[in-house]
């Protein structure tokens, strides 16, 4: 068994998913936090904080940050705030184009991975022009929802322009796609790091073309050919994921991705695939930290050899301007390196006029 050690987060909706996700992380991490996502708070006055019940945010070596489209912001403002001192899965724009389908539409296609015709248009007229020339069914999709809602499916003409106008007078953004026949059939790759570690098969319920789970559609166990798991990889780094589901359908002898969902639940998946999809995103996220943490230490020795210090011989004397935070001074990362502190050691200090002492308790 790895040693334990680093402090980790999970910032989440605390769903089941999030609960099996935290106990994983317990058999590697020192310490893991478990967060709500409701009660975290950015502070925009004179630099940017992250506040949690509005107290500052805690240092950790490693973050899980995840929730649904309504805390896409959100997300994406902790992480470009956080990111640059822990390991965080997720890049901070991935939570604005992960959350949009559109978005994730243009940026997958950019890549060249394969994914169903998609079209958008200026105008409800423009829009009845195009789906004139589709064929049908056609489905309809709002650019933000999970567990398949926001979807609809037209099978005439005349049925796709009653969406058309229904969501128009609703103010409703929307996209158009064509339709592939499945036979209700789909595929969930669950990434994680640089590899599919477990994925099933979804069957939609008799009268249901949708086969999320969440629409009562069935999963089961399915070993993934190479190339699907190498779309389904490839999906995952455009998008900056660490840890994400894959959904992807099989038209012909081609893989197409349907959506890369950022917050997948785990308890369908697991339960299908018979894999520990938790576990395996404890044992990425620990690996991932400890080459974070060693990149962190290469940094700051690359720093101090630069001033003639190494880290065996210690800091003794460097002259350098202090930087203040409101009244309170700020220490030098490469001081932390060196002295070894750390937020859980009591420390004596000893104050005098131009003058400053910091020695760990004994």
């Amino acid at each position: 068994m790895t040693e334990k050690k680093f402090k980790a987060a999970l910032i989440s909706m605390q769903s089941k998913s999030s609960q099996m996700t935290i106990d994983a992380m317990r058999k590697y991490f020192l310490d893991v936090d478990d967060l709500n996502i409701k009660k975290i708070e950015i502070s925009l006055e004179k630099e940017p904080k992250v506040l949690y019940e509005g107290k500052p945010f805690s240092k950790y070596d490693c973050i899980l940050a995840k929730g649904s489209f309504r805390y896409a912001d959100l997300l994406r403002s902790l992480t470009s705030i956080l990111s640059q001192d822990c390991f965080m899965p997720v890049k901070a724009s991935a939570f604005s184009v992960g959350h949009d389908k559109l978005l994730t539409q243009l940026k997958l296609l950019r890549e060249g991975i394969p994914m169903p015709k998609t079209y958008i248009s200026a105008t409800t007229a423009a829009a009845k022009n195009i789906v004139k020339q589709m064929s049908y069914p056609l489905v309809m999709k709002f650019p933000k929802g999970t567990h398949g809602k926001g979807v609809m499916f037209a099978d005439s003409y005349e049925g796709a322009c009653s969406l058309l106008d229904a969501l128009t007078a609703l103010h409703q953004a929307f996209i158009i796609q064509e339709y592939i026949e499945t036979g209700g059939i789909d595929y969930r790759a669950l990434v994680v790091g640089d590899k599919v570690v477990a994925a099933m098969k979804r069957k939609a319920v008799q009268g249901e073309k949708r086969a999320n789970l969440h629409a009562g559609g069935t999963g089961e166990f399915v070993s993934l050919d190479y190339a699907t798991k190498k779309i389904a990889v490839k999906a995952s780094k455009t998008m900056g994921i660490g840890i994400c589901a894959v959904d992807l359908i099989q038209s012909g002898q081609d893989s197409l991705v349907l959506e890369v969902n950022l917050s997948p639940g785990l308890q369908g998946i697991t339960k299908a695939s018979g894999i520990n999809v938790a576990d395996h995103i404890a044992e990425y996220l620990f690996k991932e930290t400890e080459k974070f943490r060693e990149g962190k230490k290469e940094q700051t020795e690359e720093i101090l050899a630069g001033l003639g210090i190494t880290s065996e011989e210690g800091l003794k004397d460097m002259i350098m301007l202090l930087q203040f935070r409101g009244k309170r001074i700020l220490l030098p990362e490469m001081i932390t390196a060196v002295t070894k502190f750390n937020e859980e050691e009591e420390v004596l200090i000893n104050a005098e006029q131009n003058q400053l002492s910091i020695k760990k308790m004994k």
